[in-house]
C-alpha cells in the first residue's frame, strides 16, 4: 500500500483510505453493523490506515463501529471525523464555539477514545470559514488535548482558500475526473502550507465506476434519486453536480481512453497522480469494494497521454456545467 505523511500532522497514512458515509449499507438502507465490521476488517487486512467518518453518518453508528475497530487495532488507524451537519437549521448562526465542543465530545464518546486524530467542519455555510471564534475554539480544544489536529470539508475552492488563513491541517474536497478545479489554485497553496488534501467523492457517486447506464435505478431514499438538482443538499455532492446522462456520455469516452469497462482503479489512480492529494477516500457498502478500491495503489502511473485525455474529456463534456460553480 502506497503511503505518505499526512500534511503537517507528521502521521504516515495509506494513500487509499476508506470513506464511511455508506458503511455497510447502500445509501438509504438500514445500517448493517455486521457488514460494516466486515468492511472495516477488510480495510485493516488490505493495509488501509486512513478512515474518514462523520457524526451524522448512519446516525452516529459509523463512528460507533469504527470505535469497536479501534479497540482491536488501537495504533493502526488514523481517523478523521466531521461535525456540524447535525445542526438544524444548518445555518451560520448555529455554528457556535459551544456547539463545536459538543460535537467533539460526542465523537469522542462514540469512537471510545480520549483524543480525536482530526476533526473537520463538515461543509458549513461559506461564512463560517471566516469566523475567528470557531477556529479559536478548535485551537482551544487542541490545547486541551481533545484533538490532535483540525481542518475543514468544503464544497467550494474559495472556502478552502479562506480556511487556510487559520491553523488547519487538512482540507477535504470533491476531486475526481469530473471535478478538476481544485488542482488549479487550492492544491498549490495547500502544498505550500503543508495542508493535507483528502479527495472525496472520487467516483462521482458511482458514475466513474463505469457500471451505470440509462436504465440503472437507484432506491427512493438514495441521494442519487432525490438530490440530482440539489433538492436536499449541495447539488455537487450527487454525481459531482453533473447531469446524469451527460456523465454517462463522458464515462463512455473514458472507457475508450483506458480500454476498459472497469474505471474504478483508473479513476483512483488518476487522483493519486496529483502530489497534493494525501489520501483518496472511496466508500464501500460491501467487502468486495474495499479490495477493488485498493487495486489502484498497485497500478503503474498513468501516462502523459492518458492524463491529457482525461483533461480533454473534461473540457468537452463537463467543464461548462461545473467548473465555475464549485
Amino acid at each position: 500500500m502506497e503511503k505518505t505523511v499526512f500534511g503537517r500532522t507528521g502521521r504516515e497514512v495509506s494513500r487509499i483510505g476508506l470513506g464511511t458515509w455508506q458503511l455497510g449499507t447502500k445509501w438509504g438502507d438500514p445500517f448493517n453493523e455486521n457488514e460494516a465490521m466486515k468492511i472495516l476488517e477488510a480495510a485493516y487486512e488490505t493495509g488501509i490506515t486512513f478512515i474518514d467518518t462523520a457524526d451524522v453518518y448512519n446516525g452516529g453508528q459509523s463512528e460507533k463501529a469504527i470505535g469497536k475497530l479501534l479497540k482491536k487495532y488501537p495504533e493502526h488507524f488514523y481517523v478523521v471525523t466531521k461535525c456540524g451537519r447535525a445542526l438544524n437549521p444548518h445555518t451560520d448562526e448555529m455554528y457556535t464555539p459551544e456547539a463545536v465542543e459538543r460535537f467533539v465530545d460526542g465523537s469522542l464518546s462514540r469512537l471510545g477514545i480520549e483524543r480525536l486524530d482530526n476533526i473537520l467542519l463538515h461543509c458549513p455555510p461559506s461564512s463560517v470559514f471566516k469566523r475567528d471564534e470557531i477556529f479559536a475554539k478548535l485551537d482551544e480544544l487542541k490545547k486541551a488535548g481533545k484533538l490532535r489536529d483540525y481542518g475543514v470539508s468544503i464544497e467550494k475552492v474559495s472556502e478552502g482558500l479562506d480556511a487556510m488563513e487559520y491553523d488547519i491541517s487538512a482540507i477535504e474536497v470533491i476531486f475526481n475526473m469530473f471535478r478538476l478545479k481544485p488542482a488549479e489554485e487550492l492544491f498549490p497553496k495547500a502544498m505550500e502550507r503543508k495542508v493535507g488534501i483528502i479527495a472525496r467523492v472520487p467516483l462521482a457517486s458511482g458514475l466513474l465506476t463505469g457500471r451505470y447506464n440509462k436504465d440503472t435505478v437507484f432506491g427512493a431514499k438514495d441521494h442519487r434519486t432525490f438530490n440530482r438538482n440539489g433538492e436536499s443538499f449541495d447539488k455537487g455532492e450527487t454525481f459531482s453536480g453533473i447531469d446524469y446522462n451527460l456523465g454517462l456520455e463522458a464515462t463512455e469516452a473514458l472507457k475508450k481512453l483506458f480500454g476498459t469497462e472497469d474505471l474504478i482503479p483508473y479513476a483512483l489512480r488518476w487522483i493519486l497522480m496529483h502530489d497534493a492529494v494525501s489520501v483518496v477516500i472511496p466508500g464501500a457498502s460491501k467487502v468486495e469494494q474495499v479490495y477493488s478500491n485498493v487495486r489502484a495503489s498497485d497500478m503503474k502511473e498513468l501516462s502523459d497521454e492518458q492524463m491529457k485525455g482525461v483533461r480533454e474529456i473534461y473540457d468537452k463534456y463537463i467543464r461548462a456545467s461545473v467548473h465555475s460553480n464549485w
